[in-house]
């Protein structure tokens, strides 16, 4: 039998199942993946004062813990997914968020908590890594767009739905419910899974796996994702963070020597020779670097200088996620009939105005002032993302979509990281973060509040300049037809 020269082809078996019913058992695991994502960061004071520890100590880790897991892992388990199928991976991700979901509710100590949020992570990863691979691998590619447009508007229903839904249950229940609610979703999808998903086998020659390079990788990542979350803590110039981006810069130069060298590498570098798999992997990393801090900045824009409540902010924050889950199907369904290049390219560009709207609010703007970029922004990320990812995801043969898988969550997860260290950094440098604390603890103040409001406009266009050259990137990809 032929074989790509890249590797063996994936062949299906006699049997197939339906495109939908793919695309609905991938929406029950991404569903509770970005639901479990965006429910726990709420609940953070509960488990704090649970356990009686102070939130800005060891509690951080129940987030941090999960995200490291999850950024250093995602490559290597796409890579597992290109030597084993799809059907066992997405059945043991969902078995293994599922079960450490009941762990952590049941947690007895802290440590515990931290040590099953880790392992949900990996759950986490397998899920992350595999979904837009099983998409791609169901749908003909005159349908890709529409079914990964679909699949975005998931995330964002999922992550919308999180601090609300978060909140009910901890004021109602207990923290412990946050993780309980992901069990009988985790039944329910691998019931389907198994019921439904057929599995696909691999033809030609052995695969073999590459632990030092998964190694390699995996502290890499691990350094870098670290040393992101504890930058604004320890202060970016602190020899403990300047040592974290050391070490992973140094690793990352070694990993590719070794790879270059390996037979059957983790990461399949010669992928990055096409044009298009690689301005589009970029644009992906510099919209979710200019187009998270909006996730950041904003709800301090909106309780600190605007003095508004918690639960109103949030319910105002969600005008991004909602508008994403409205447009993306469209946009991935444009995609399909006119290629991604130019929709990719005028998402990004409508994404970087919003930015710029947002960094002109001032303490006397209006709500409408403050909805409609939002919203803008949503519709950007939306006609952005969609054809983007579809634009991937048809670059790379059928052997290397969960490579392809693992890249567009490791950018999302990566450039997620980077713009909140980023938009961190300028905020506080810029005396941003102190004047939000006198607003907060003194009420208004005419000096404050035009320190926070220079601090806030600052972020916000440094993050427009890098939509700007996402657009631009996006431009260089070349024709997707």
């Amino acid at each position: 039998m032929r074989t790509n020269e890249k590797g063996p082809a994936p062949q299906p078996d006699r049997k197939t199942e339906s495109k939908w019913t793919v695309l609905l058992i991938v929406s029950i695991g991404v569903f509770m993946a970005t639901l479990d994502a965006s429910i726990v960061n709420i609940s953070l004071p509960k488990i704090s004062s649970s356990f009686n520890v102070p939130l800005s100590g060891t509690v951080e880790w129940v987030i941090i813990g999960y995200l490291v897991v999850i950024a250093s892992t995602l490559l290597t388990l796409g890579r597992l997914s290109d030597m084993f199928g799809r059907k066992t991976p997405w059945v043991a991700g969902l078995g293994t968020f599922t079960v450490s979901s009941a762990l952590c509710g049941a947690s007895p100590t802290l440590g515990f908590l931290i040590v099953a949020r880790a392992l949900q992570g990996v759950g986490g990863a397998v899920i992350m890594a595999n979904s837009p691979a099983l998409i791609t691998q169901a749908f003909p590619a005159s349908e890709r767009g529409r079914a990964l447009g679909m699949l975005a508007g998931i995330v964002a229903i999922g992550t919308s739905a999180g601090p609300t839904l978060g909140g009910i249950i901890t004021s109602n229940f207990s923290w412990h419910w946050i993780f309980y609610i992901n069990i009988p979703i985790g039944v329910i999808g691998i019931t389907a899974t198994l019921r439904f998903l057929i599995g696909h086998r691999l033809t030609g020659k052995a695969q073999q796996f590459d632990p030092a390079g998964a190694g390699l990788l995996c502290a890499c990542l691990t350094c870098l994702m670290l040393g992101m979350s504890f930058g604004r803590e320890l202060g970016w110039v602190s020899g403990r963070i300047i040592g974290l981006f050391a070490v992973a810069l140094m690793l990352l130069p070694i990993f590719i020597f070794h790879e270059k060298r390996t037979s059957q590498p983790i990461v399949d570098l010669s992928l990055f020779a096409n044009r298009l798999f690689s301005a589009a992997l970029i644009s992906s990393f510099l919209s979710f670097l200019a187009l998270f801090a909006v996730m950041f900045l904003m709800p301090f824009y909106l309780e600190e200088l605007m003095a508004m409540p918690a639960q109103k902010a949030g319910l105002m924050m969600t005008a991004v996620p909602l508008t994403i889950s409205l447009v993306a199907p469209l946009s991935g369904w444009l995609s399909d009939r006119f290629g991604s290049r130019v929709l990719s390219s005028i998402g990004l560009a409508i994404a970087s105005a919003a930015l710029w709207f947002l960094g002109r609010l001032t303490l006397h703007s209006s709500l409408f002032d403050i909805i409609w970029p939002l919203v803008m922004a949503g519709f950007g990320q939306a006609l952005f993302q969609a054809p983007n990812n579809n634009a991937i995801m048809g670059s790379v043969p059928k052997n290397r979509l969960g490579i392809a898988s693992g890249f567009l969550a490791t950018v999302r997860v990566v450039g997620q990281g980077f713009s909140v260290a980023l938009a961190g950094a300028i905020f506080t440098s810029l005396g941003g973060a102190h004047a939000g604390v006198i607003l907060t603890q003194t009420g208004p103040s005419a000096s404050a509040a035009s320190v926070f409001t220079k601090a806030f406009h600052f972020a916000m266009l440094t993050c427009m300049s890098i939509a700007a050259i996402g657009a631009f990137t996006s431009l260089l990809r070349g024709g997707t037809r």
